[in-house]
């Protein structure tokens, strides 16, 4: 039971509703009002049948609610129905708001919690075997957003295109064209590039290539958002590529790669 009007943040993980947290499930089984996002696996509102769910969920230029209503919304609900779970895609803290909402439910005098969630960001990449590091590779990661506040691709990605870094950029399909033309302008045109549209889950697709060929691919596939783009060597690894070259071992490894699309 709670005492206190209380909000619960918590991360719904990356889509496969299996890569939920035991903490989070009993949050949702604890709520009376559940606050949910676009990109969460409606499977997830089951763990709570007794709440009620509302959409507030943000697409690309379609917001049913505005940030400062959502905020609204959670404490309205908490006060006269005690406890509200905003259930956020990935982790609620990574581009996601999460922090707000919790600053604001604290202002109004609610309780608050947050529920780390499986990031998107490392989970996606990995479903299709692509480590964000490996020793001899690579020695760390950056995620970014592609798309700021402002609408404008991040000043990070241009930081990022001259490390050795694999670079993980979520939220960025409608600026891959400035990404391709940043990474190009640092001499990395033939660095690898995997993108997975609807990661981890039953409509999961992905097209990989090296930034001087992505744009076709994304094209040829018709890759569209959601969708992760991974930069980097460890790209290689990614399981369609394992198998790409499994059927061609007697080609030599450099034509191997250039035949997988990433040279």
């Amino acid at each position: 039971m709670y005492n206190l009007p209380k909000l619960s943040v918590v991360g719904a993980g990356p889509g496969d509703p299996e890569l939920i947290t035991i903490k989070a499930v009993r949050a949702l089984e604890a709520a009376k009002v559940v606050l949910y996002d676009a990109l969460i696996n409606r499977e997830l509102l089951e763990y709570a049948p007794q709440a009620e769910h509302i959409f507030v969920g943000k697409r690309k230029d379609k917001h049913r609610y505005s940030q400062d209503e959502i905020n609204e919304l959670i404490v309205k609900y908490a006060l006269e129905r005690g406890h509200v779970v905003r259930l956020k895609g990935g982790d609620p803290f990574i581009f996601g708001r999460g922090s707000e909402e919790i600053n604001y439910a604290r202002k109004h005098g609610l309780e608050t919690a947050v529920v780390s969630g499986i990031t998107s960001s490392i989970a996606v990449p990995a479903n299709v075997g692509i480590p964000l590091t490996q020793r001899g590779t690579s020695e760390s990661f950056w995620v970014i957003t592609g798309t700021t506040s402002s609408k404008k691709l991040s000043e990070d990605v241009k930081l990022a295109a001259q490390s050795t870094a694999t670079v993980a950029i979520l939220m960025g399909m409608g600026k891959l064209e400035e990404i391709v033309e940043v990474f190009k302008s640092f001499g990395k045109k033939d660095i690898p590039v995997g993108i997975i549209q609807n990661g981890t889950t039953v409509n999961e697709r992905s097209g990989f290539g090296t930034i001087d060929t992505i744009v076709d691919v994304v094209s040829d596939k018709k890759l569209t958002s959601p969708a992760i783009i991974v930069i980097g060597e460890v790209v290689k690894e990614a399981n369609a590529l394992q198998e790409v070259f499994q059927n061609v071992q007697n080609i030599p490894q450099q034509s191997k790669l250039i035949n997988a699309g990433v040279a």
